[in-house]
């Protein structure tokens, strides 16, 4: 059992890359135990007033890698925004860059060098000085061609390398304009060299490692269970800690978590990932619920080397057979849209692709029969977030209403990523995805699906296609291009090639509702993507 942040690292062992629970990208189990809270029902210090500890309830798992250069763990991303820095921050619902460790934005953006000097003051949990040596460190590991992180598809195509110039000063070369750059910046969390260059410190950082120089230091670390933080007295940034202590609790199970939250017996103040079923009842509790929409969505993912979904068309025939305004009013109560586009609908960048899967069962049995498939049987592969499990019937109901006899699988998202890792056979995944955790910017939420060395590419075995490379050489294009009308042009174009291909494609786009208590707290800002952010909040 851990009893400190800064462990002994242990003998190297082989990195294992899953996807973080609910919300997915990069990640890997995690294991072993670390002082504090081991269950659920505790709240990791007590206090009273305004020391009372802040209890938050994460609707996914706090399994997944802590690692910020290769997590997508909704929770993991989460609380790593309270703990490490970038040289810029974004806004967690504008994302609107601000200065986090530098103390000002480049003033042009548009230039192809970045000048940064970080705060004076500035220190890790261990009271150790952030040096531009840490800047350089981290970047050097997103950059670095051998290692492989879920980062460096968001940096290497347009940032070309980053340099010391002086103790607090660091400059970022890049390769051509690319102002949106700016915003991803954020996605580099600065880390301490002195702690993660240790032999087996990577793998500790996947395992819930954390120091970093931001305004909450972990204190604990319960993987399954909850994790626990408190104030960075050494803290000198833009964004003061409002709570002495904080526990945050992992509780998957929808009507568990909605128990924590409600009712005299409550023992949360806050809580993501809601059930639209339980709205009703938690507002007339008194507490306040609310959301957005953005690029939550539940998607399929085909094996493209498992026949027949390696044939477009059947690819195309499963997804227009699915009711998906069915989907919307049954299983989402309304919060949601059936998916017009990679993107949502809210997007800067939205436009409504050129193939669009609207309910067509007989389009999709003449696709099947053009194909030449018959008597066709699919194993759904899926993860059992709730949202997803009460949309699971409505495809298997479209299935078996086109003939196609259809088997259901839920199961525990790192379970089923587990076998994607292991390259083991499948035919169809169904998961919820949302790149909004990173940002909003078309090019970068393309990128994390879509790449010759993507994860998911591997996992859908598609790489190699003629349409594939193409598609990633008119992205590589999209991103070079200057002009911003150009740009988004282009970006649509290669969104209209996903739309067609149905490899990895979104079915809807869904609102993720948070609640909280108004009499406790206040300053909550709801996101339209997995998490809580309480930099803004305070106890009334």
């Amino acid at each position: 059992m851990r009893t400190s942040p800064l462990p002994k690292a242990p003998a190297p062992r082989r990195r294992s890359f899953l996807i973080g629970a609910g919300s997915l990208g990069v990640g890997a189990v995690l294991g072993g135990c670390s002082a504090g809270p081991e269950s659920t029902n505790e709240t990791g210090g007590g206090g009273s007033g305004k020391d009372r500890t802040l209890t938050a309830v994460i609707g996914y798992g706090n399994d997944g890698s802590w690692d910020p250069t290769q997590t997508a763990s909704a929770f993991a991303m989460a609380a790593n925004h309270h703990i490490y820095e970038g040289l810029l921050d974004t806004d967690p619902i504008t994302r609107a860059p601000y200065p986090a460790l530098a103390t000002a934005l480049p003033r042009d953006p548009s230039a192809t060098t970045w000048r940064f000097t970080f705060r004076s003051g500035a220190t890790f949990h261990d009271g150790k000085p952030v040096t531009a040596d840490d800047v350089v460190f981290v970047f050097d590991r997103i950059l670095d061609p051998g290692t492989q992180t879920l980062a460096k598809g968001f940096f290497a195509s347009w940032l070309e390398s980053v340099r010391k110039v002086g103790t607090r000063t660091v400059e970022l070369t890049l390769r051509f304009p690319f102002p949106d750059g700016l915003a991803r910046l954020t996605l580099a969390k600065v880390m301490p060299q002195h702690v993660f260059s240790r032999p087996g410190a990577w793998d500790d950082a996947v395992k819930g490692l954390a120091v970093g120089s931001g305004p909450y230091r972990q204190t604990a670390h319960h993987p399954k269970s909850n994790t626990t933080f408190e104030a960075f007295a050494g803290y000198n940034g833009p964004r003061r800690p409002a709570f002495r202590k904080m526990n945050w609790l992992t509780i998957v199970d929808a009507a568990s978590r909605v128990a924590k939250i409600s009712g005299t017996g409550a023992g949360a103040q806050i809580a993501d990932n809601i059930p639209y079923a339980n709205i009703p009842r938690l507002e007339q509790g008194g507490l306040k619920v609310a959301g957005g929409a953005g690029m939550n969505n539940l998607f399929l993912m085909f094996n493209t080397r498992h026949k027949p979904f390696d044939d477009v068309r059947v690819r195309q025939a499963l997804h227009y057979a699915i009711d998906t305004e069915k989907m919307v009013q049954v299983a989402l109560k309304g919060h949601g849209k059936p998916a017009s586009s990679f993107l949502n609908e809210a997007n800067p960048g939205y436009r409504r692709a050129k193939t669009v899967y609207d309910h067509d069962p007989a389009k999709a049995r003449a696709l099947l029969e053009a194909a030449g498939v018959t008597d066709l049987e699919v194993d759904i592969l899926a993860v059992n977030v709730s949202w997803i499990v009460d949309c699971l019937p409505t495809i298997k109901a479209s299935w078996d209403a086109i003939g196609v006899r259809t088997t259901l699988a839920p199961q525990e998202t790192t379970a089923v990523f587990t076998k994607l890792d292991q390259k083991q056979d499948y035919q169809v995944v169904a998961a919820a995805s949302n790149p909004n955790q990173f940002g909003l910017d078309a090019d970068l939420i393309m990128r994390y699906n879509y790449g010759p060395e993507n994860l998911w590419m591997q996992y859908t075995r598609w790489a190699g296609h003629p349409v594939a490379r193409q598609l990633f050489k008119d992205m590589d294009r999209a991103t070079r291009e200057p002009d911003p009308a150009r740009k988004k042009a282009m970006i649509q174009d290669c969104i209209d090639v996903v739309a067609e291909q149905a490899v990895l494609y979104p079915v809807v786009h869904n609102e993720l509702m948070t609640a909280w208590d108004p009499r406790e707290l206040s300053g909550i800002r709801p996101q339209p993507y997995p998490g809580i952010n309480v930099l803004g909040a305070k106890w009334i």
